[in-house]
C-alpha cells in the first residue's frame, strides 16, 4: 500500500489483542505522511429506500453481454456511489450508471493510496444476486438487487461496529468486517429484504484502533473458508491470521479467534485454490505469498513458505482458474502467480509481473476477476481509471479496456470492485 508518496508499511507497536479499548475520532484532518522501508509495518433496522441514479445511461452495444457487468465503489466522503458498468464479451466496459448507496465513504489514518485499506469492500453474491457495499464513513451496508447493469432495491443497515471494510459470504450468511475501535466481524442473514442482523453473531477482534482505524494496525480482510467452516481475518498489525471456527448455524464457535502468527510480515488479502483446500495470504511487508492448510479447530498449518515476487507492497489477490493475480501498490504492477496439480505456487514469469505497468495505470489497489475467470479488472486508485486484461493460456494478462474519470485518491478514493 504505497504510492510514488511512499511506497510500503512502517513498522509499529502492535495492537493488544483484547484491551477493548476504543478512541474517539480524530478532530482534524491527519496529514498522509508515512515513513517507509524495509519494516512491516446499537444495530439498526433495514430502511428500505429507492435507488437514486445519478448517471442512467444504460449501455446496450451490441457487444455486451447480457447480464455481464462490472462494479466499482467510489467511496466518496459526502456520499458512497457504486459506479456500474456494462461488460461486453470481449471484455470492454462502458459506463452504465452510477448509484447512491445512502452511506458515506470513509478514508483510514495516513491511508497512502487505498482508503479503506482492505480487500473485499464491495461483494457480489451470485446466489441471491445481490451486491453487498461498505459504507465505511456511515457505519453501515448496503444491499443492491442486481439487474443486469442494474441496480435497484437499495437497503441500508448498521454494520454492528466503527468503520466496515470488508464483507464476506457464504450461503446465506455474511460478516462484515469492522476496522474500527477494536475491530470486529458482525453476522448477517441475507434475504429477500437485504441483510437482517445475525443475534449472537458479534465477535470482537480486541484491536486498539481509533473509531477511524491507522490503514497499517487496522484488519485487512474477512474471509469465508470455501467449506464454510471458519471465518478468517488478517490484522496487519497484530501481524496474525486469526480464524473462527463455525457452527452450521452460522455463528462463530468460539468467544474468541484462533490467533495464529503470520508466516510473512504484514497479512493482508485472502484468497483459496480451485480445489478449497488451500488458502493463500498476501503478506506486504516483503510482498510475499504463503500458502496455508486451514484445520477444522482454526490452526493453519503452513503448506508453503513466503514466495516473494521482487514488486513493492504486495496488497490484493484474486484468484483465475489455476492463475493468481496481485496487486502491488508500491510500484503499480500487477503480479502473476500459478499453482500446479500438487499445490506448489510460483511466479508465471521471472520477473514477477503478469502485464506490463503503465502510466495510466498508477496507484494499483484492489481486483476483480470475472466468473468464467477469462478477465482480470485492476483499480487504479492514483489514476482514476480500471484495467480490464484478458487472462491468456500461460498466465499473462493482456489489456482490453480501461475505464476512466472515476474517483481518484487525494482525501479518499475510490475502493472495492466486483465483476458479475
Amino acid at each position: 500500500m504505497g504510492t510514488d508518496r511512499d511506497s510500503g508499511y512502517s513498522e509499529h507497536g502492535r495492537t493488544s489483542r483484547h484491551s477493548g479499548t476504543r478512541r474517539g475520532h480524530r478532530a482534524k484532518r491527519r496529514t498522509r505522511r508515512i515513513v517507509l522501508g524495509g519494516g512491516a509495518l446499537a444495530t439498526v433496522a433495514a430502511a428500505t429506500v429507492a435507488v437514486t441514479v445519478a448517471s442512467a445511461g444504460q449501455y446496450s452495444g451490441s457487444a455486451a453481454g447480457a447480464d455481464h457487468a462490472v462494479f466499482v465503489q467510489g467511496n466518496e466522503l459526502d456520499g458512497n456511489t457504486i459506479h456500474a458498468f456494462a461488460r461486453g464479451d470481449d471484455g470492454k466496459l462502458k459506463p452504465a450508471g452510477t448509484y447512491e448507496t445512502g452511506g458515506k465513504g470513509g478514508d483510514q489514518i495516513d491511508a497512502p493510496t487505498d482508503s479503506l485499506a482492505s480487500q473485499g469492500s464491495l461483494v457480489y453474491d451470485d446466489r441471491s444476486g445481490m451486491l453487498l457495499a461498505v459504507n465505511a464513513g456511515s457505519g453501515t451496508v448496503t444491499s443492491f438487487r442486481v439487474e443486469g447493469q442494474r441496480l435497484k432495491d437499495r437497503k441500508v443497515v448498521s454494520s454492528g461496529g466503527e468503520f466496515p471494510s470488508s464483507i464476506a459470504v457464504h450461503g446465506k450468511t455474511a460478516y462484515v468486517m469492522n476496522a474500527g475501535g477494536e475491530g470486529s466481524v458482525q453476522g448477517f442473514r441475507i434475504t429477500g429484504k437485504g441483510l437482517k442482523p445475525l443475534k449472537g453473531s458479534y465477535r470482537s477482534l480486541g484491536l486498539d484502533n481509533e473509531d477511524i482505524p491507522r490503514f497499517d494496525t487496522s484488519p485487512g480482510e474477512v474471509d469465508f473458508t470455501p467449506d464454510g467452516r471458519n471465518l478468517v481475518v488478517t490484522t496487519k498489525g497484530n501481524n496474525t491470521v486469526e480464524v473462527f471456527p463455525m457452527k452450521r448455524n452460522g455463528l462463530p464457535a468460539v468467544a474468541e479467534p484462533v490467533v495464529n502468527e503470520s508466516a510473512g510480515g504484514v497479512p493482508f488479502a485472502i484468497s483459496f485454490d480451485a480445489t478449497g483446500k488451500r488458502m493463500l495470504v498476501a503478506e506486504a511487508e516483503k510482498s510475499t505469498v504463503t500458502t496455508y492448510k486451514v484445520n477444522r479447530d482454526g490452526k493453519l498449518k503452513v503448506l508453503q513458505q513466503p514466495l516473494a515476487n521482487g514488486q513493492e507492497t504486495l496488497c490484493w489477490l484474486e484468484r483465475a482458474g489455476n492463475y493468481f493475480y496481485g496487486g502491488n501498490t508500491g510500484n503499480s504492477t500487477v503480479s502473476g502467480y500459478v499453482m500446479d496439480k500438487h499445490g506448489k505456487l510460483s511466479l508465471t514469469n521471472d520477473v514477477g509481473i503478469a502485464t506490463p505497468p503503465s502510466a495510466n495505470s498508477q496507484g494499483v489497489i484492489d481486483l476483480a476477476v470475472t466468473e468464467d475467470e477469462k478477465f482480470v479488472y485492476v483499480q487504479n486508485a492514483v489514476s482514476g481509471t480500471v484495467d480490464g486484461f484478458r487472462v491468456e493460456s500461460d498466465g499473462a494478462l493482456t489489456k482490453v479496456t480501461t475505464a476512466e474519470d472515476l474517483p481518484v485518491f487525494g482525501e479518499s478514493g475510490m475502493e472495492g470492485i466486483a465483476a458479475v
